[in-house]
C-alpha cells in the first residue's frame, strides 16, 4: 500500500495555525482545492497545494483534522461507525464530527437526536456542497431547530426547492415538515394549499398538521337534539367548514395517492380523526352517516397492508389494486359531506 503523502510545509503551517484557534466546522472543496473553516470571526479559507495524487492528499488533510478533533488521526471511520450504531453522541462529540471535512459526518450530525439550533447552523454551513434538501428536512424535524433561528431558514429553503422535487415521497415529507414547523404565514399556507389541489400528496401534511384550520368549505347544519358525547362532537367537527374541507381533501388525497407511504399515512390520519366515531350509534342522523363515522373510525394502515405488501405498483396501477378498500372509504367521506 502506498503511504499517503505528507502535507506540503505551507499547507501544514496554515492548517496548524487555523486549528490552534476555535473552529466550528470544516468543509473541503476538492475541485477548487480549498479548505473552508467556520470560526467565531466568520469563514476562513486555505488554498491547498496537493503533492502527488490529489485524492490521497485530501485524505491526509482529513487525517490531520481527525487527529485534532478526535485525538486519533486514523480513527475516524471506526469512530463514526460506532457512533452510528449507538445512535447517540454527546454534544461535544457532535461538534467534533463537524470539524472533519467529511460529508458522512455532517449527515450524522444532522440526523443526531442531540442536534441543537447552533449545531444546525454549523451543519447548514458545512453542507453547502451536499444534498441540502434532505439535510434541511431532517434537521427541521428537531423541536430545538424548529424553535430556533434555523427554523425559518430551513423552511424557506424547502419551500424554494419544493416545485423541483420530483420524488413524491420526498415532496410529501417536505410539506409535512414545513407545516409542522409552524413558520408559514397565512399567505404562504394559502399558496401551498393551492398547489396541493394540483399535487394531492401535499394534502397529507395539511390533514396531519392543520385538520381544523383548513380553508373552509360551506358548513352543514347540525341536526337538532345532539347529545354532548364524543361522537356528537365529532359530527359537529365534520359538519363545520373546516371539517367539510377535511373530508374533501381526504377524498382527493386518497383518490390520487401516488405511493404506498401516502396510503399508509392517510389511513392512519383518517382513523385518528374519526376515532370517536366508534360510538356513533344512537346519534340523530341518517343511518348511513352513523355507519360512515363508525367505519372511518376503524381505519389504519393495517387495512392496506395485505394489498400493498404484495405489490410494488405505484400510481394508477396501485390505486386499482386498492379500489376495494379505497372505494368504500371515499363513499363514506362523501356521505358525511351530504352527497348521495
Amino acid at each position: 500500500m502506498t503511504t499517503p503523502p505528507e502535507l506540503s510545509a505551507e499547507d501544514a503551517l496554515r492548517l496548524n495555525v487555523l486549528l490552534a484557534g476555535p473552529v466550528y466546522a470544516v468543509r473541503i472543496d476538492e475541485g477548487a482545492r480549498t479548505l473552508h473553516a467556520l470560526t467565531p470571526r466568520g469563514e476562513a479559507r486555505i488554498a491547498l497545494n496537493p503533492t502527488g495524487r490529489p485524492e490521497r492528499y485530501f485524505q491526509r488533510v482529513r487525517e490531520l483534522l481527525a487527529g485534532h478533533a478526535l485525538g486519533s488521526p486514523g480513527g475516524y471511520p471506526v469512530y463514526l461507525r460506532r457512533w452510528t450504531r449507538m445512535g447517540q453522541a454527546s454534544e461535544k462529540n457532535l461538534e467534533a464530527l463537524l470539524k472533519l471535512g467529511e460529508p458522512e459526518a455532517v449527515l450524522a450530525v444532522a440526523y443526531a437526536p442531540g442536534l441543537t439550533d447552533e449545531l444546525a447552523r454549523r451543519v447548514w454551513w458545512a453542507a453547502q456542497q451536499m444534498a441540502t434538501t434532505e439535510i434541511a428536512r431532517v434537521m427541521l424535524m428537531h423541536p430545538a431547530v424548529r424553535a430556533g433561528s434555523m427554523g425559518p431558514v430551513l423552511t424557506a429553503h424547502l419551500l424554494d426547492y419544493l416545485p423541483f422535487e420530483s420524488d413524491p415521497l420526498a415532496a410529501l415529507q417536505t410539506v409535512r415538515v414545513v407545516l409542522a414547523a409552524g413558520h408559514l404565514d397565512a399567505d404562504a399556507r394559502s399558496a401551498l394549499w393551492a398547489k396541493a389541489k394540483r399535487r394531492p400528496h401535499y394534502l397529507v401534511g395539511f390533514l396531519e398538521t392543520l385538520p381544523d384550520a383548513l380553508p373552509p368549505e360551506p358548513a352543514r347544519a347540525l341536526p337538532a337534539g345532539l347529545p354532548d358525547t364524543p361522537a356528537a362532537r365529532l359530527l359537529a367537527r365534520c359538519y363545520s367548514g373546516a371539517g367539510q374541507s377535511y373530508l374533501k381533501a381526504a377524498e382527493l388525497a386518497l383518490d390520487k395517492a401516488p405511493i404506498h407511504e401516502a396510503v399508509y399515512l392517510l389511513l392512519d390520519l383518517i382513523g385518528g380523526y374519526f376515532a370517536a366515531g366508534r360510538e356513533a350509534e344512537g346519534l340523530p342522523v341518517p343511518a348511513a352517516e352513523a355507519a360512515a363515522l363508525s367505519a372511518l373510525a376503524r381505519l389504519s394502515q393495517q387495512d392496506a397492508a395485505p394489498i400493498l405488501t404484495r405489490t410494488t405498483a405505484v400510481g394508477p396501477l396501485m390505486r386499482r389494486h386498492l379500489e376495494p378498500l379505497i372505494g368504500p372509504i371515499i363513499r363514506h367521506l362523501r356521505t358525511l359531506r351530504g352527497e348521495p
